[in-house]
């Protein structure tokens, strides 16, 4: 079933004409707006980039079969209101977003804060903080993000190098997170450790070594910044003895971790949201 083809919106005084009718790739329009944006694919990251207000232009292929995820892309291009392009399947394809779903959108960068943004930003009492120490990959970095986005997070914080950045494939990943979380890079993530210590954050850091099982340890104090390594190297060794705590998640198996995103939820969920007493 192909997707109504009113749904598009296709009005002069929309935010972009119909790809149809521009002809597809030539407009002066179309190339601006692809030099600054990201494009990303994937119907449900790109129904929360349309909520999130960072998407400028949506496109869909023709003859993609109407699914719950299409028509939830389709409700919040109306509610936008942005118009939806139907296009040859090819151009979606020409992007090389690999399974892109037939749905694909540019969407403004994320802005990051640096560290003075970060001196700067104010938190609730009971705000929590993640921060990774060390995850390359991106579509790693993208699935921390979904976590800490779901788990009420107000700031990810990640390094400036080596680190994975906000690309399509991280934000992708993270079903569009990365576009609703605010986001800090920083060239010290040990001085940002003391940092939020010194605003009342206890520091609480992930390893694999601790002595103090997740499971069974008392709620941990808010606000709170937890910190998560990756699953090579986990905790750097400095950030390990910043941290005012460590715990570590019990393995019961033969696997002997998890991936950084996987360890991240489990503490998220099963930990750091756990009520006191």
């Amino acid at each position: 079933m192909t997707p109504r083809k009113g749904a598009s919106h296709d009005r002069r005084g929309s935010q972009g004409a119909s790809h149809d009718r521009r002809g597809g790739r030539g407009s002066a329009h179309d190339q601006r707006v692809r030099r600054a944006t990201i494009a990303i694919g994937g119907r449900r990251a790109v129904a929360e980039a349309i909520r999130s207000g960072q998407a400028r232009r949506v496109l869909v292929a023709k003859g993609s079969h109407s699914t719950e995820g299409l028509n939830a892309v389709i409700v919040e291009a109306e509610r936008a209101p942005l118009a939806i392009e139907y296009v040859d399947p090819s151009d979606v394809d020409a992007l090389g977003l690999g399974d892109h779903q037939g749905v694909v959108a540019f969407v403004t960068p994320p802005r990051e804060l640096d560290e003075r943004g970060l001196r700067d930003s104010t938190f609730e009492p009971n705000a929590l903080v993640v921060v990774l120490d060390g995850i390359e990959d991106p579509q790693n970095f993208g699935a921390c993000a979904r976590s800490a986005e779901a788990a009420g997070a107000s700031l990810l914080v990640t390094r400036k190098k080596r680190a994975a950045p906000s690309t399509s494939a991280a934000i992708r990943s993270s079903a569009g997170a990365l576009l609703h979380l605010r986001v800090a890079r920083v060239a010290n993530l040990v001085r940002t450790i003391e940092l939020l210590q010194g605003r009342g954050f206890f520091a609480v850091g992930l390893d694999h070594r601790a002595t103090t099982d997740v499971n069974v340890a008392e709620a941990p104090p808010h606000p709170l910044a937890l910190v998560v390594g990756s699953e090579e190297a986990g905790l750097s060794r400095l950030v390990r003895e910043r941290c005012d705590l460590l715990v570590a998640i019990p393995m019961h198996g033969r696997t002997e971790s998890l991936n950084a995103a996987a360890a991240l939820a489990v503490v998220l969920f099963g930990y750091a949201l756990r009520p006191p007493g």
